[in-house]
């Protein structure tokens, strides 16, 4: 009789664990269709960990966003192909993106709003051991840049002005920000075009600086989304609430400096506390503003030659 209790209770224990086992499964997949339906209805932004979403990441980490009442989340890539290829296939509403970049989609068929101009700018670094100083010197030269964006735009600006041909400047696609500096640092490319904040860890590693965008009287960084997200009234709010966090951290980065997100820089943009010192102490974050038609028909002009 004895072990005829022992057999049962050890039935109602197995039981009662089999059921615990199936709830837990069942609540996990409730809980997963619940965050798959949040994700949806937020509004996701792709960006990179590069100084012209510094805004994005600094209204986020305040709360802004949530506070103005939208859910806005950030998804973050570190090159700018992946950033297109999420906003192509629909993974993302929106992202922060160059202008050719986005001319480049929309002449694929994918219509792009243009939500705001960046601040974004890019330098281009010889690697020191190449002991390039003059653009001229860059003939017979590989430079890394990613192909059908702004870099891609302005090393054949450079290309131009130094006169050298078309076949002597070697373009060499590298669409990683941190690849691109890697193999500048390994003496593995000579020369690549960089934008804040990798341009100060170049620099802080005594890379020549050449050249730089903002010389060429362009401005091509923009916020882009895709135009049907745009016609639908919920998404409109969730973009002016955007709009207005978006200011409200540019406000905060002009009144108290990028020093005051040392923790953010670190932990999301790759870099160390003393480089985070070493950033220009110029660098501007202007509020929400629509990029100059003359930037954008520039950008058309140059894929129309490709």
């Amino acid at each position: 009789m004895r072990r005829l209790v022992y057999l049962l209770t050890a039935v109602v224990l197995i039981a009662s664990c089999g059921e615990s086992y199936e709830e837990k499964r069942r609540v996990s997949h409730k809980r997963r269709l619940q965050l798959l339906r949040e994700d949806s209805a937020a509004l996701k932004v792709a960006v990179m960990p590069t100084l012209d979403c510094l805004p994005l990441f600094v209204a986020r980490q305040e709360h802004l966003f949530d506070t103005l009442g939208a859910d806005v989340r950030l998804k973050l890539f570190n090159a700018q192909m992946d950033c297109d290829t999420a906003l192509a296939g629909g993974s993302v509403e929106g992202a922060v993106t160059d202008v050719v970049r986005a001319e480049r989609l929309m002449s694929q068929g994918i219509k792009l709003d243009y939500v705001s101009a960046t601040g974004a700018y890019w330098q281009l670094f010889s690697n020191r051991m190449a002991r390039i100083k003059a653009l001229k010197q860059l003939d017979d030269k590989m430079v890394g840049m990613a192909r059908y964006s702004a870099t891609d735009l302005l090393s054949d600006q450079v290309r131009d002005s130094a006169k050298i041909a078309q076949e002597k400047l070697f373009k060499i696609q590298l669409n990683d920000v941190h690849i691109r500096l890697k193999m500048l640092v390994n003496n593995e490319i000579d020369a690549v075009w960089l934008s804040e904040p990798q341009a100060t860890q170049a620099r802080l590693m005594k890379h020549q600086l050449m050249t730089d965008s903002r010389k060429m009287s362009l401005q091509l960084g923009v916020i882009a989304f895709r135009s049907k997200v745009l016609q639908d009234s919920s998404r409109q709010r969730q973009v002016e609430i955007l709009k207005r966090g978006y200011n409200m951290a540019c406000d905060t980065l002009t009144r108290y400096g990028v020093g005051r997100y040392k923790d953010l820089l670190v932990a999301k943009f790759n870099m160390t506390a003393a480089e985070v010192d070493s950033l220009p102490k110029d660098l501007k974050f202007a509020r929400i503003s629509k990029p100059q038609a003359a930037d954008i028909e520039r950008a058309q002009k140059w894929l129309k030659r490709q």
